[in-house]
């Protein structure tokens, strides 16, 4: 079972020196939980990046509130099991415009050429094409969005 890394652990930089340009659709890392190569939207109208998590089960450990979930990876693939402490909890309005209270988690993402410590809330996107949202404040380190294109990080192949 993947868990979330420490953040303490090493000093990641908050912004790109310079802006990297990318596509309303790339691949991110979430070496935080152990996975690679997820599709993800870039979504400049969601203020939180969000995570495809299913079974998501809160619980206790050493007085602190952790959750345990599951990635589903598709294809054929094992889904991934992960579990991360809770950073928080938070009302969001989901695309059918329907109010969510979410779990945060914090954890370490890898869009291009930049490693961040971010959060992400937990929900079930089931229902929708990418299985990562990337929201405006992990874009706010740097990113230029270019609505015209799309993989310019790279695709599977490449990477």
């Amino acid at each position: 079972m993947a868990q979330a890394q420490n953040p303490k652990a090493k000093r990641l930089p908050k912004k790109l020196k310079e802006p990297c340009e990318i596509g309303w659709c790339e691949l991110i890392d979430i070496p935080g939980l152990g996975v690679v190569n997820l599709h993800a939207k870039v979504d400049t109208g969601a203020a939180t990046s969000s995570l495809h998590a299913t079974r998501i089960k809160p619980f206790e450990k050493d007085g602190q509130q952790f959750v345990k979930f599951t990635i589903p990876m598709g294809s054929g693939i094992a889904d991934h099991q992960c579990e991360a402490r809770v950073y928080g909890q938070r009302r969001i309005k989901s695309s059918n415009g329907v109010m969510q209270t979410r779990y945060v988690i914090e954890t370490v993402m890898k869009l291009g050429p930049l490693e961040w410590l971010g959060h992400m809330t937990l929900a079930n996107r089931q229902s929708m094409i990418f299985p990562v949202l990337i929201g405006r404040r992990a874009l706010k380190r740097g990113f230029l969005v270019n609505s015209a294109k799309r993989w310019m990080l790279g695709r599977h192949e490449e990477r």
